[in-house]
């Protein structure tokens, strides 16, 4: 069988830029933490570092962890609210969160810094991702100026999320900046996971990775997201503990969307949405004899691919609720399983 093509990032290559990024991200957050309190620096780490998730080769999620904030528990009685961003009252209430999303008030935290309650993030006891987000991009604005930086990183406007543009050795990436409330204490109750009678992963294993907690972030403008990047973490780094070939699977996976069907600076599919279908394929076939055999591995999770990205479909592994393909292109999503499409027909093609 061909190798795949050549003139993608390598791993060697994405590793410089991974490492590149890691110190502007460190630099930039350092100064931050010094001007804001409620901003922590993001770590540099000669290892994995769980603030820094490449979605592709040129595209970075960088989570910020806040401070300040200890001690969370679960909204208790529901409230509706009234309120715009700029303090204006409704008549109508705004939308319950959905999926993914929750409402976070000041007082689900046993302890929290007074800055907390300030008006420039708080509206009636709400903390309000959309004005973190104004406070954070003022932030990361006055730090690369401060810090230097000016000729190697650049603000991307027209978003309403925080992203920046960084120079590389080797190329452009971008990098959006997410100030992350790290809940390392409890599991949300909206990730009902795992269903009963599933194999994979293990009891223990669920035990463990749930410890983990998991994380809010502010990249909306009423309701903070939910996300488990820890917990994810886990999950990858522990996969063929019996012997499997998933993790060759899931790179050649990537290597593929990046190389073939979905490259490019902004992909319509992230690494994110590949390991997604590698959890949900895992769970539907626990056993290492489905593992073996790594061409018939590889095609068993391209042909989930190719049904998720045909259907626009594809449920988050532990919010079950939540389509993570609800928002993306369609015309992208549908040129995408085009070209999944003629891959099957003939899959000795471009197959490590």
């Amino acid at each position: 069988m061909k190798p795949l093509p050549a003139g993608s990032i390598g791993d060697c290559l994405l590793n410089q830029i991974v490492e590149e990024v890691q110190k502007v991200v460190h630099h930039l957050t350092t100064e931050i933490s010094h001007q804001d309190i409620r901003f922590q620096a993001v770590p540099y780490s000669d290892t994995y570092n769980e603030n820094i998730k490449v979605l592709a080769p040129s595209q970075f999620l960088i989570t910020v962890p806040v401070k300040g904030l200890a001690g969370y528990r679960e909204a208790g009685e529901r409230r509706w609210r009234y309120y715009t961003l700029q303090g204006a009252r409704l008549s109508c209430p705004l939308r319950d969160p959905e999926g993914l999303q929750q409402w976070l008030e000041v007082e689900q935290f046993m302890k929290s810094l007074w800055q907390w309650h300030q008006a420039d993030v708080n509206i009636e006891g709400d903390i309000v991702p959309a004005k973190v987000l104004q406070v954070f991009r003022k932030l990361v604005e006055n730090a690369i100026g401060t810090c230097h930086l000016s000729g190697k990183v650049s603000m991307l406007t027209n978003r309403s999320a925080v992203w920046v543009a960084v120079e590389t050795s080797t190329c452009q990436v971008e990098l959006e900046l997410v100030p992350a409330v790290e809940i390392p204490t409890s599991w949300s109750e909206k990730a009902r996971w795992p269903p009963c009678l599933k194999r994979w992963p293990s009891p223990e294993r669920v035990e463990c990775i749930k410890s983990f907690g998991f994380t809010l972030l502010a990249c909306s403008s009423y309701h903070w997201q939910l996300s488990f990047l820890r917990a994810e973490q886990v999950l990858l780094e522990q996969l063929d503990e019996d012997g499997g070939c998933r993790r060759r699977c899931f790179q050649a996976l990537r290597q593929m969307k990046e190389d073939v069907w979905c490259p490019g600076k902004r992909p319509v599919i992230t690494s994110h949405h590949l390991q997604t279908v590698l959890f949900w394929t895992c769970e539907k076939y626990p056993r290492l004899k489905d593992w073996q055999v790594f061409s018939k591995a590889f095609l068993r999770l391209v042909k989930k691919l190719h049904k998720c990205v045909s259907q626009h479909f594809l449920k988050h592994y532990f919010v079950r609720k939540s389509n993570l393909l609800r928002y993306a292109n369609s015309g992208e999503l549908d040129a995408v399983a085009q070209k999944l499409a003629s891959f099957l027909k003939n899959p000795h093609i471009g197959l490590p």
